[in-house]
């Protein structure tokens, strides 16, 4: 994800480009005369942490979000915003405020994201901090910090996505674990550097997936899956490390069916260094030999027993005399048998140990950290209700000047298709020596869960009470293709939710198209719809993960508008000329609220 300025203007068009060259010039004149934020803006009161640090909440806003919005913008953070005084910064935790400080449902708004970018860092090292829908924490480990200083120039990406048709005044905030440079503790910090990885790059990185696709096992990852992913001669999930140091901590972001992201080490001329594992000694032979003598003795034993019952009394005492034996010597080799066991069992723990120390390399391509993905949402990976999982505190890995840092995300596709989305890491590497050699032992251990879930997450849709009727049981509309308006969160026809012949689906026969196109007043609010196949009826509560994507038939038309990313640069949409005879449901991915229904007949 690239949102370097010279690149951000770049995407923006003619437009657009001015007005945000005048945006950017303006929080460069702000910054530049340190100006303080709006009265609404500034910071909680600091809490004095037994580390050294202090805890603040700074406020950024107020930031007018308007009715149904789901676009980037960006402010300047100045004044009571941001520190006052130089320091180190070890923990940043995100939200997103009303201004009475409750936390708004993500049903109704989501922190599609944020990025914190400091214009007065070099080049590479801007993007110092970001998080998405899943509100990914930073935790620096002890001993390093992230080096601020009071004159830095900072500005927020952002994304608040409104997915109610009525405004809404919000705040971004972020808690930061901060040592001022007159603290005592500030004296042993080692400094750490941002690397910025994504799958993607540009102002909105994002990738569809489509369900099917992938592997056998239903799980789809970019680009290894992808077909053509990028130009030519172009990686961008590749990013070259400039100078020897060691990376502290990361951890990854994704949407909604998102299961992980995979950071690799890619270093010229390298191999697997790591410990030689012997085969364990193995006991098998020994184990099934004591098996065969207890079965053995086990028969005898049955058979002496069917012997004594028929025997006359002047042979009890011998018999009894011969059980007796055959129970000694089964005692004795279940005795024999456990102890083999336990051996074999141990050799296979002792082998496991040495395995898990190996690093995973494959010719010079070693995996240094999977940032698994832990759903708290009842029905799985469908929704943002959902934490990631980041390195443990003592995670070093050694890296080289000349290194190449690889990422891989990988997202579900058995439920269904998931839309514009995304993978990214933040890295941070400190310049210093004695790291883990990733090619000598193994560094990919499981992580810690970011954090837990999130009040703010619990509307999850999906029940009662239904938003209209099922469109299946609706009689026929208008006998037409459109082109049908979009407008005022409803579709001009077929929208099952409003009563009378509107609701009803539009009809066409098999092997026509009906097109839909966004209507001017929306279109001139830069309010975005999208067309987006969901499993019939499609007409139960909206939430955080209801509905998705998963219609019988998939189509998806993107966010319809020319506002740039993340537009798809035209307000008309047709579907596919290949529907199958039948009612096919849809929904708007940016106001879910919306609902659909067209109909698609014999010719």
């Amino acid at each position: 994800m690239d949102f370097g300025i010279d690149k951000l203007i770049e995407r923006r068009g003619p437009g657009r480009r001015t007005r945000l060259a005048c945006l950017l010039a303006t929080c460069a004149a702000f910054l530049a005369l340190g100006f303080a934020g709006t009265a609404q803006a500034g910071t909680s009161e600091t809490i004095e942490l037994p580390s050294g640090a202090e805890r603040t909440t700074y406020a950024v806003g107020p930031i007018e979000v308007t009715s149904g919005q789901n676009r980037i913008a960006y402010k300047p953070i100045t004044g009571s915003e941001k520190p006052a005084v130089d320091g180190w910064i070890t923990r940043i935790v995100p939200n997103m405020v009303r201004a009475d400080g409750s936390v708004p449902l993500s049903s109704k708004v989501m922190f599609h994201h944020g990025v914190w970018i400091n214009t007065s860092a070099p080049a590479r090292e801007r993007l110092f901090f970001a998080t998405g829908e899943e509100k990914t924490n930073v935790e620096i480990p002890a001993g390093y910090g992230y080096r601020y200083r009071a004159s830095d120039n900072w500005i927020l990406n952002h994304m608040l996505h409104n997915l109610e048709p009525e405004p809404m005044t919000l705040f971004v905030t972020y808690t930061i674990d901060f040592i001022p440079d007159s603290s005592p503790a500030a004296a042993g910090i080692t400094p750490v550097k941002p690397i910025w990885m994504d799958v993607e790059s540009g102002i909105y990185p994002v990738f569809d997936v489509h369900r099917g696709s992938g592997g056998p096992d239903g799980e789809f990852t970019y680009p290894q899956d992808a077909e053509d992913p990028y130009p030519p001669g172009v990686k961008k999930n590749e990013k070259k490390i400039t100078e020897d140091g060691v990376l502290v901590t990361t951890a990854g972001h994704v949407h909604s069916g998102g299961l992980s992201t995979d950071l690799y080490l890619k270093r010229e001329g390298a191999s697997y260094a790591g410990p030689t594992c012997d085969p364990p000694k193995s006991y098998a032979t020994a184990i099934k030999k004591a098996k065969r003598k207890q079965k053995k003795l086990s028969r005898r034993q049955k058979k002496l027993r069917r012997k004594m019952s028929r025997t006359a009394n002047r042979r009890a005492k011998a018999n009894r005399k011969s059980q007796k034996k055959i129970k000694r010597r089964k005692r004795s080799n279940s005795k024999k048998l456990r102890r083999l066991k336990a051996k074999a069992s141990a050799a296979m723990k002792a082998h496991q140990a040495c395995v898990d120390t190996q690093p995973k390399v494959e010719g010079n391509r070693v995996h240094l950290f999977k940032s698994r993905v832990n759903y708290f949402e009842p029905r799985g990976p469908v929704s943002w209700d959902m934490a990631m999982y980041g390195t443990a505190p003592d995670w070093r890995v050694e890296v080289k000047a000349g290194d190449t840092l690889e990422l891989q995300a990988t997202y579900e596709t058995e439920r269904a298709s998931w839309y514009e989305s995304m993978g990214i890491n933040v890295v941070y590497m400190a310049k210093e020596s004695g790291g883990d050699d990733p090619y000598r032992t193994r560094v990919d251990h499981d992580g810690v869960l970011n954090h837990g879930h999130y009040a703010e997450n619990d509307d999850h849709g999906g029940t009662g009470p239904t938003v209209g009727p099922d469109p299946a049981t609706l009689p026929d509309g208008l006998a037409s293709g459109g082109p049908f308006k979009i407008g005022g969160f409803s579709y001009e026809a077929g929208d099952y939710r409003i009563p009378g012949s509107i609701g009803r689906p539009p009809v066409v026969k098999q092997g026509k198209s009906f097109t839909f196109e966004l209507a001017s007043g929306d279109a001139s609010k830069e309010i975005w719809h999208s067309l987006t196949s969901c499993e019939s009826p499609c007409n139960r509560s909206t939430g955080i993960g209801y509905p998705i994507p998963d219609g019988e038939f998939q189509f998806d038309s993107g966010q319809l508008g020319t506002g740039g990313p993340p537009t798809v640069e035209r307000n008309t949409w047709s579907t596919p000329k290949d529907l199958p005879v039948g009612t096919h449901t849809f929904f708007c991915r940016i106001h879910p609220l919306m609902r659909g229904a067209i109909r698609v007949v014999k010719p």
